[in-house]
């Protein structure tokens, strides 16, 4: 039967398939980071109709676990119920799982397969999660690739329709999920063809219904649980034939082979691996080179891993079998052996194969897993004693698990045209390289594979898209590290020591984006790099797309061009066809942004055909001589330089995956040292500002929105000014009384500056003081800037930190950080640090700000250069962020008041006359964080000079005073000093003894500043439970919401933060009701301080919401309006600042605080909407225009409830003005 070719990753595979098979499904959109779901819910919402004729029914729950128990009602219910997930959003679901399986209902859970968070958060893939779920009573399917995603996902829709027992189909995430390939695609109707359609109707006839009621889900006990346990038994033991008839009915319908295990390699191999999930089409790749040469090897392919069938395993092994290898992608610290190795040990003993197995670790968290260590792994069992409990990938030189690994030759089949692809997070490259792969698959005859690489933090790092072609199957599931044609899409790139040129294959292409001329090439261009191009006889072109985009209008977004260059230059297709299929993928993905949108597009892709230059390489280039110097790496904190030297630059440089287990021994417990990003300098943006300083106004909003820190203002005085390099930049003169005798400067990093024009957009002098430049011509103020951060001191200036001037002559704790150009949610973290940021711990949800924030290996939380104390922060989960931080609180809070009590019961005892008065000062200031520092470094000042020492205490009794002091007792005291003096310790008697013990836990004594820091999606959604317990806990907690109004990490997902009409994923026809209101849910308790905040709309209102909410005795929560790149600002989030002031201003946001301390309580900090100007607010982002042109004509109903809304709640909060005046005079 011929099916359908099309080009899709295993997600869309995942999806497409289990569509057939559902009526309803429930989703929570944060995991799997996938579209699986967001596929059902636009397929709905378009009107496919799955095999029964109707349309999906998609519902998006809270979090994984509601999900999960909206599936098991659903499925109670009759309806034929799907979910998707993975690493810990399919934990979650595990006690609804045990459900579902006791309860036999049908079900499948599609787990695009990854990491669960031990030491780290890892969003990449591997099998932790679904081993996790073996004792669910699930049954679990493994798929290698996506073609066997599409296949074998029938495979358990059908059999748990039969079977009653529920399955988890599971795939490699981040590799099988993400990995584009032509595939074939089944059609519903053979789908249908395979159903058992008496199996549905009595899984509805056995449904929950009041028309024949039962009891479902009692309680029991002890004498009648575990028989009833066992009577599923036969459930289990008959399913593996069920899902065999299905597999062959399959095989019929499609001319394939699937088993419950299938073989792959020499019929009478001697070394056989046996693995599941993508690692197989690596190890059959292998195989067919070794094969090839003579060597006799295997391979068996787990499909059906629960239940396990041990003599379906013994079946698939050749008879000829002597030494096994089992792959597991996990990690079960203190196990004998990972899940797979002892499911194969025990089923080989059972059935009486007499092989000698050895069992090993690989691709955990995504770690690569190449032909080498497929290689390495068949060397090791070719010995006479092959290693077991082995690791491949990896250097192990701390326990020695690793397999040795060499270079090995190309696997690869011939004529297979392999491309690479350098960009940079959010600068399109990823979307354009997923149009052209598709273009291929979809309009030649061609085999496809697209990968794209990226870390954590998406956006803003570097993205490397993988893609290959060929006349063959392509089984090539890892990085290509020799390619025909490499493009670098950044030329700060070729500046970093990034061995990109080293990627080309001789004789092979290289594409280079930047703006230089061919004499400037020569310039620019490192030696090695000029030497490998000439000496490989590599083909140089270049195109200056950055200059291109900003002709046509595009900004910074040069993907499209570079796109066109590509096929212009790889020659594929006629570039007459290629232009217009690339014309037709641009309309599809980008109508949703307007027809302007699609016509700069339209002009790029034009544009990028005849921009390519290609470069004559000279003959000198191939002994060209000269290094890069490696910048010294220096510091006076010892561990963040060896931390930084060790892993910081070599992941920095690409080589993570060469750093050896020894260098992480130090870093076991995932800890690691704050300020690592000062070190990165990765010079990534075009445009860098300039200062102005005759401009100057010298009012520091510059600095007070820069989302980076890359930007800072510095009081000099006349020694610092005049060691300053020549290239700083300084005022006339500093303004402010009492500054006479400083000198002003902006100081500006350029290499770490992202680019998003901020603060040029808030400059508020008459004549702009910024203005942004090419990043090359500001390469001397690096000196300046790195300068003024290292030597400049912090001054007493006339400005009160709590101001937005004072508040930047500050130090900001938060730095270089991995978010995005223009981002909103680091502008009000950075602020915080700067205000509080020495004795701050920071309880982190995970999402942007975790990503942002905690990124590995660069932290951009810092320490203060003096102090060297600053944020201490954290990450948890997603769903218990507040709990989390509630922890943090009670736990510093339960130290601090033993001290108190020691402090208490010291000063009862005895204590000098200094001791009582640091410690009445201490005890004054205990609940104000502000003045309890100053006081703390008094008391451990007093403490410690008050201790008394053996030698103080030998000369002391010695005296006469002492004798006549102790009378009797001063020989027997005598004696003990001397032998405290002799073991060299302090007094022991009680006073000193409690001192001591006070000192000891010195760290503690201080009132820290507990901050909570999260997204919509979190504050409002999953961790929503957890946070209003939190404020209604009344304890002393500071709770920050970045309010997007959409899940911003995961690409743009609805919450309950999100607004009626905003277009949204699982919001594709506009978001029918309205905003939670989070502010009056925390208001109603009376005793929790709330704010909200719009940093670009008022400046001093959020400053002084977050020192107040700061100060307040008890938990405070600050929600601030946070415009994302998700929103589509119209200009880009240079305009994120002066889009908050359009949405206070129209009424769209309103800023308040309620302070319970304060009289009046109720404070309203915006002023009425504007009569005019909501629907234009509306109309200037994507997010919701895109509805109006989509559907009109509920665009215009859905933005008139919105409206009407935001007026009502400004009302509403008028009348609290009202109310809380009155209750003021009342009392």
């Amino acid at each position: 039967m011929a099916r359908k070719k099309i080009s899709m990753d295993g997600n869309t595979a995942a999806a497409h398939v289990s569509y057939a098979f559902t009526e309803v499904a429930a989703i929570y959109p944060i995991t799997p980071s996938s579209v699986m779901a967001e596929l059902t819910d636009s397929w709905s919402a378009t009107g496919l109709k799955n095999i029964f004729g109707e349309n999906v029914r998609v519902t998006e729950m809270q979090s994984e676990a509601g999900a999960a128990g909206t599936v098991h009602g659903s499925l109670a219910a009759g309806a034929l119920t799907t979910t998707y997930t993975a690493s810990q959003g399919l934990l979650l679901m595990i006690p609804n799982m045990y459900k579902i399986a006791g309860e036999l209902l049908p079900c499948v859970i599609h787990v695009s397969a990854r990491c669960v968070a031990s030491h780290a958060l890892n969003i990449f893939g591997d099998h932790s999660d679904i081993y996790a779920c073996r004792q669910t009573g699930f049954a679990m399917l493994a798929s290698t690739n996506p073609q066997e995603v599409m296949d074998l996902g029938a495979v358990a829709h059908l059999s748990t329709i039969k079977g009653r027992v529920p399955f988890i189909h599971f795939f490699d995430g981040f590799r099988t999920s993400h990995e584009i390939q032509k595939i074939e695609q089944w059609d519903y109707k053979d789908l249908a063809d395979m159903i058992d359609k008496d199996a549905v109707a009595e899984f509805r006839a056995r449904a929950l219904n009041p028309e024949h009621p039962v009891l479902r889900g009692s309680a029991e006990n002890g004498d009648i649980f575990f028989q009833h346990r066992e009577a599923c038994n036969s459930y289990y033991n008959a399913l593996p034939a069920i899902v065999e008839e299905y597999m062959k009915k399959v095989n019929k319908k499609i001319g394939t082979n699937y088993k419950l295990f299938n073989y792959y390699g020499h019929p009478e191999a001697e070394n056989v691996i046996i693995a599941m999930g993508s690692v197989c089409d690596v190890a059959e790749e292998v195989i067919d080179y070794l094969m090839a040469k003579g060597k006799k090897v295997g391979l068996v392919k787990v499909r059906l891993y629960r239940p396990f069938c041990a003599d379906k395993l013994a079946k698939a092994l050749p008879k000829t079998v002597k030494k096994i290898a089992v792959l597991d992608r996990t990690k079960e610290p203190g196990s004998l052996g990972e899940p797979l190795y002892l499911d194969v040990v025990t089923a080989l003993r059972e059935e009486g194969v007499d092989a000698k197995v050895v069992g090993g670790r690989y691709g955990l968290g995504s770690k690569d897993t190449t032909p080498a260590s497929v290689f390495a792994v068949y060397d090791n069992l070719a010995k006479k004693n092959p290693k077991n409990h082995f690791t491949i990938g990896i250097v192990d030189d701390v326990t020695g698990y690793s397999l040795p690994e060499k270079v090995v030759p190309d696997t690869a089949p011939k004529g297979t045209i392999s491309c690479k692809f350098w960009g940079l997070g959010g600068d399109g490259t990823v979307g354009a390289n997923k149009n052209s792969i598709k273009i291929i698959g979809d309009h030649t005859d061609k085999y496809i594979q697209a990968y794209f690489q990226y870390d954590s933090k998406k956006t803003g790092g570097v993205t490397i898209s993988h893609l290959r072609f060929g006349d063959s199957p392509i089984k090539s599931s890892y990085y290509i590290t020799k390619a025909d044609f490499v493009a670098c899409h950044n030329p700060s790139y070729m500046l970093k020591g990034y061995k990109i040129v080293n990627d080309v294959k001789p004789g092979g292409t290289f594409l280079l984006n930047c703006q230089w001329t061919p004499e400037e090439l020569d310039k620019h261009l490192p030696a090695e790099v000029k030497n490998y191009i000439a000496n490989n006889n590599i083909k140089f072109y270049t195109v200056d797309a950055i200059d291109k985009a900003r002709e046509i209008g595009m900004g910074k977004r040069t993907n499209t061009i570079l796109q066109s260059a590509f096929f212009a230059l790889a020659n594929i297709m006629p570039i007459s066809e290629a232009v217009d299929y690339m014309k037709y993928m641009a309309k599809k993905s980008y109508l949703k942004k307007g027809e302007a949108v699609v016509e700069m597009n339209y002009k790029a892709i034009d544009a990028g055909v005849d921009a390519i230059v290609e470069i004559k390489v000279p003959e000198a280039w191939k002994t060209v001589t000269g290094t890069t110097a490696e910048k010294e790496i220096t510091g006076d904190r010892p561990e963040l330089v060896k931390f930084v030297r060790d892993i910081v630059l070599p992941v920095a440089k690409m080589q993570g995956d060469s750093l050896p287990v020894s260098k992480f021994v130090d870093l076991a417990d995932g800890t690691l040292p704050q300020g690592a990003a000062a070190y990165e300098k990765r010079g990534v943006a075009v445009d860098v500002p300039e200062w102005i300083p005759e401009n100057c106004i010298q009012c520091n909003q510059c600095s007070y929105v820069c989302p980076h820190a890359t930007l800072r203002p510095f009081a000099m005085n006349a020694d610092e000014a005049a060691n300053a390099p020549a290239s700083t930049k300084f005022a006339a003169k500093m303004t402010g009384k009492g500054c006479e005798d400083y000198k002003f400067t902006i100081a500006i990093s350029p290499l770490d500056c992202m680019g998003c024009g901020l603060c040029v957009n808030v400059c508020p002098a008459k004549t702009k003081a910024l203005r942004m430049v090419p990043q090359e011509s500001q390469a001397d103020q690096q000196a300046a800037f790195d300068y003024a951060v290292a030597k400049v001191s912090k001054k007493t200036l006339p400005f009160a930190e709590t101001t937005v001037k004072g508040s930047q002559f500050n130090q900001p704790l938060l730095e270089f950080s991995g978010s995005c150009a223009g981002c909103a949610e680091t502008s009000y973290a950075r602020l915080i640090t700067q205000l509080f940021g020495e004795r701050m711990y920071i309880s982190n949800a995970t999402g942007c700000s975790s990503i942002w924030g905690g990124s590995a290996p660069a932290t951009p939380y810092t320490v203060n250069k003096d102090s060297h104390k600053g944020p201490a922060w954290a990450n948890s989960l997603f769903e218990d962020n507040a709990e989390h931080g509630l922890g943090m609180a009670l736990g510093q809070k339960a130290i601090r008041e033993k001290l108190k009590a020691k402090l208490e019961k010291l000063v009862s005892i005895w204590a000098t006359d200094d001791i009582k008065a640091a410690a009445a000062e201490w005890l004054e200031t205990y609940n104000d964080g502000k003045t309890n520092g100053a006081a703390t470094d008094k008391l451990i000042a007093a403490l410690s000079d008050g201790i008394l020492t053996a030698d103080e205490g030998v000369a002391f009794l010695s005296s006469e005073a002492g004798k006549a002091h102790f009378g009797d007792k001063a020989e027997e005291m005598l004696a003990h000093m001397k032998a405290l003096q002799a073991a060299d310790k302090n007094c022991d008697c009680e006073a000193c003894t409690l001192a001591a013990e006070i000192l000891a836990e010195k760290d503690y004594l201080a009132k820290k500043s507990v901050w909570i820091f999260g997204g919509d999606g979190w504050a409002y959604d999953i961790g929503f439970g957890g946070l209003d317990h939190v404020i209604a806990s009344g304890e002393d907690v500071n709770i920050m919401v970045f309010d997007t109004e959409v899940y911003s990490n995961t690409g743009g997902q609805a919450s309950k933060a999100s607004q009626m009409g905003q277009v949204a994923q699982f919001a594709a026809a506009g978001k029918a009701t309205k905003k939670k209101d989070l502010a009056s849910i925390a208001m109603s308790y009376g005793y929790v301080y709330v704010a909200q905040i719009a940093m670009g709309a008022d400046m001093n209102q959020t400053i002084k919401a977050i020192t107040e909410a700061e100060a307040y005795h008890g938990p405070s929560l600050v929600i601030g309006y946070a415009p994302c790149e998700m929103h589509g600002v119209k200009g880009g989030m240079g305009n994120c600042q002066s889009e908050m002031k359009r949405a206070v201003e129209a009424g769209y946001w309103n800023m308040f605080r309620y302070n319970p301390a304060a009289e009046p309580k109720f404070s309203l900090d915006s002023k009425a909407p504007k009569a005019e100007g909501y629907q234009d607010f509306l109309n200037g982002e994507v997010r919701y225009n895109a509805l109006k042109r989509a559907n009109p004509a509920k665009a215009d109903k859905l933005f008139a409830l919105n409206e009407q809304e935001a007026m009502e709640r400004y009302d509403y909060l008028n009348k609290l003005v009202t109310v809380y005046a009155a209750e003021k005079e009342d009392k």
